[in-house]
C-alpha cells in the first residue's frame, strides 16, 4: 500500500531507540522528512539519509523546549504533516518521584508536543499519533500501583478528546497501544539478560508464542499517520498479538 508520505513532514520525540527509532525508520522509508528528538545527544543514524533525518536534544518534560523545537522543525521544513508523541518515562517505581516524572514527561510531554504543533496542523490537516500501552487498559505486572498504566491510560483518554475537537478542523488524533515489544537494548532485552525467570514468564503470556518487533509497532504508527488511515480517528490500535485480554469497545 503506497502512504503517500513523499514531502511530508512528521516529528518523533524519542526517536532514537527502541519503537522510536524504528518509527524514525519507517516514515523514512515512506519518503518523509522527520525530526526527531531525545533528550540526550545521539549519533547519527548511517542508515538515515542525512537530509531527511533531522535530529535534536529536547527534554520533553519541559513545555519550552518542546514549544521551541516545534517552531524550529517547522521554520526549518516549511509545515508539520503529522507530530508523534512516544517519548516515555517508562516509570514502574512506585515512590513519589517516579509518578512526577511520568506525569512530566508521558502526559505533560504530549501535550506540550501537541499544543505547539496544533496551528501547524491545523494548516496541513494532520494528525497525531500518541504511543500508550496495554497497560493502560489492562492491569498487568506494573499495576503495583505504579504510574506507567495510569499515565497510559490517561494519554488513550487525552488522545480521543483530540479526536472529537480535532476532527472539525480536519484533525486526526489515534493511539497505538504495544504489547510486549522485544528490543535487545530495550527494556525486555534488560529483563532478558537481568531477569532471566521472569523474562521466560512473560514470553509465554504471548498467545502468538513470541514478543512483538519495534518494527510492527512503526507500521501500524505510519499507516495512522498517513492519509490512507483519513476516515480514522479517536481509535486505540492495539498491538499486542493478542495479549491482552477483554472486549475494546
Amino acid at each position: 500500500m503506497h502512504l503517500d508520505l513523499e514531502e511530508k513532514v512528521i516529528l518523533v520525540t524519542g526517536g532514537t531507540k527502541g519503537i522510536g527509532r524504528a518509527i524514525v525508520s519507517s516514515f523514512l522509508a515512506e519518503g518523509a522528512t522527520v525530526h526527531f528528538c531525545s533528550r540526550t545527544a545521539a549519533d547519527p543514524d548511517p542508515s538515515h539519509p542525512a537530509d531527511r533525518a533531522i535530529s535534536a536534544t529536547v527534554d520533553v518534560s519541559q513545555p519550552s523546549q518542546v514549544a521551541s523545537w516545534v517552531t524550529s522543525c517547522a521554520s526549518q521544513s516549511g509545515r508539520i504533516d503529522a507530530v508523534v508523541a512516544n517519548v516515555s518515562a517508562l516509570a514502574i517505581s512506585t515512590d513519589d518521584a517516579a509518578w512526577q516524572g511520568a506525569f512530566a514527561t508521558d502526559l505533560m510531554g504530549t501535550r506540550a508536543l501537541v499544543d505547539a504543533a496544533l496551528p501547524y496542523l491545523e494548516v496541513s490537516k494532520g494528525s497525531v499519533v500518541t504511543i500508550a500501552s496495554v497497560s493502560g487498559r489492562v492491569l498487568d505486572f506494573t499495576a503495583l500501583p505504579s504510574p506507567y498504566g495510569p499515565m497510559k491510560a490517561a494519554l488513550i483518554h487525552y488522545t480521543a478528546q483530540l479526536a472529537r475537537t480535532g476532527a472539525p478542523k480536519g484533525i486526526r488524533a489515534n493511539t497505538v497501544s504495544p504489547g510486549n515489544i522485544y528490543v535487545e537494548d530495550g527494556v525486555w532485552g534488560n529483563v532478558e539478560r537481568e531477569q532471566p525467570d521472569f523474562f521466560k514468564k512473560q514470553w509465554a503470556e504471548n498467545p502468538l508464542g513470541r514478543m512483538g518487533r519495534a518494527e510492527e509497532v512503526a507500521d501500524a504508527v505510519v499507516f495512522l499517520a498517513s492519509k490512507r488511515a483519513g476516515f480514522v480517528t479517536g481509535a486505540n490500535m492495539l498491538v499486542d498479538g493478542g495479549l491482552s485480554q477483554g472486549i475494546q469497545f
